[in-house]
C-alpha cells in the first residue's frame, strides 16, 4: 500500500518534472528528489517492519493489525511530510514549465488536429442530412422524454399530495434546413 502511494506521488509529479528535465534542474527539483529518496527509504523501512510482523506466526491476526496499525502510525509523519514538500515543489515546477511554456502554439497544435474531424462530422454526420425516418425518431424520442417527465410530476403529486403544475410539452422540432 505504502507503495503504491509513493509510486502514485513520483508518478502524479512525472509529466511536470518531464517537462523541464531538458534543462538543469531548479532547487525545486532537487529537493522534492531529496525528498523523495528520504521518503523512499523510510517506506521501504515501513514495509520490512510490516512484513516481519505479518510474518511472525505466534501472533493471532488481531494482534498483528494493531501492531502494523501502530506501526503505520510512527511512519504517518513521513507520509505527511513528504506531502508537504511534494506539493510545494511540485507548484514551483509547474509554474516554472508553465512560464516556458507556448501555451498558444500547444494550443494550435491541438486544434489543428481536431478541426479535420469536426469539419467531417458536420459534413457526413446524420444532422448534416436529415431525412423524414430521422425526424420521425427524433419525435419518438422526444415524446418519450416528455411522458417520463409527466410521469414524474404524477408520482410527485401522489407522493406529496399536493398537485404540481406539469411543464407544457416543447414544440415540435421545425424542419431543418437543406443545404
Amino acid at each position: 500500500m505504502i507503495r503504491a502511494l509513493s509510486l502514485a506521488a513520483a508518478l502524479a509529479l512525472l509529466p511536470v518534472s518531464a517537462a523541464v528535465a531538458q534543462e538543469a534542474k531548479t532547487s525545486a527539483e532537487v529537493q522534492l528528489e531529496a525528498a523523495a529518496a528520504r521518503f523512499e527509504k523510510k517506506m521501504e523501512e515501513f514495509g520490512e517492519r510490516a512484513e516481519a510482523i505479518q510474518d511472525d506466526d505466534a501472533l493471532d491476526e488481531t494482534t498483528k493489525g494493531l501492531r502494523v496499525a501502530a506501526l503505520w502510525s510512527e511512519y504517518q509523519p513521513h507520509v505527511a511530510a513528504f506531502t508537504g514538500v511534494a506539493a510545494q515543489q511540485a507548484g514551483e515546477i509547474a509554474q516554472q514549465a508553465l512560464a516556458e511554456m507556448d501555451i498558444e502554439a500547444v494550443v494550435t497544435e491541438a486544434l489543428a488536429g481536431v478541426a479535420p474531424m469536426v469539419q467531417g462530422l458536420a459534413v457526413n454526420g446524420a444532422w448534416a442530412h436529415p431525412d423524414p425516418d430521422q425526424m420521425v425518431t427524433y419525435g419518438l424520442m422526444t415524446d418519450y422524454a416528455v411522458g417520463e417527465s409527466l410521469d414524474a410530476v404524477d408520482a410527485l403529486n401522489d407522493a406529496f399530495g399536493a398537485p404540481i403544475a406539469p411543464p407544457a410539452p416543447p414544440a415540435p422540432p421545425a424542419e431543418p434546413a437543406r443545404i
